[in-house]
């Protein structure tokens, strides 16, 4: 029998090799029909196997580097995410720093203020109360001297009328005298005083 690698020469080479073997090959059973099979389709399949087992080969490492790709990507996805969460947290405790620090500037300005209003508001009051005092004083100062003008006003009208008193009692005017003077200034004042010799003129 001759041998060949081309599959199909093996089967024309074993067919017309005669009836009898070809007899011999019917009357082999399934032990003939697999050994032509495996003449007819061995080497493809095993071609075939070859080939599936070169691409399940193929998929397992293009699947193992797409798994370390992704593994790869996701750690960087991963360490990015970390990077910007702490960014974003530094950026949080930064911007939280600085509004303390802007609250506690804003509560010391506003107790400055207010510190500083008491103190207008203080000094406010102690001037108005100065004022108060010094236009008190004023007015006591202007009711003494007032006191004083009229007391002294007084004391003169007194002294005055003391002189008088004394003046008369010096020239010892009798009550008669007085009453005579005051009766002729009566009648000068209404006119019924008459001098003697006015009336002897008005009678010849």
């Amino acid at each position: 029998m001759i041998t060949t690698n081309d599959p199909q020469a093996a089967v024309v080479s074993a067919l017309s090799a005669g009836t009898e073997e070809n007899r011999a090959a019917e009357t082999g059973g399934a032990g003939s029909i697999d050994k032509v099979r495996d003449i007819l389709f061995g080497s493809q399949m095993r071609e075939v196997e070859r080939r599936f087992a070169r691409l399940e080969e193929r998929l397992i490492k293009e699947t193992s580097d797409l798994k370390e790709d992704l593994r790869k990507r996701l750690d960087a996805l991963e360490a990015y995410a970390r990077k910007e969460d702490e960014a974003l947290a530094d950026q949080l405790r930064a911007e939280r720093t600085d509004r303390a620090d802007a609250h506690a500037s804003l509560s010391s300005e506003l107790k400055e203020t207010a510190k500083a209003q008491d103190k207008r508001t203080s000094a406010l009051d102690e001037q108005v109360a100065k004022g108060h005092r010094d236009l008190r004083q004023q007015m006591l100062d202007q009711h003494q001297r007032l006191s004083d003008d009229l007391r002294s006003k007084v004391d003169e009208v007194l002294a005055a009328l003391a002189r008088e008193a004394q003046q008369l009692r010096s020239d010892k005017t009798d009550r008669t005298a007085l009453a005579s003077l005051l009766t002729e200034m009566a009648m000068r004042l209404t006119n019924e005083f008459h001098l003697p010799i006015a009336e002897a003129e008005r009678n010849g």
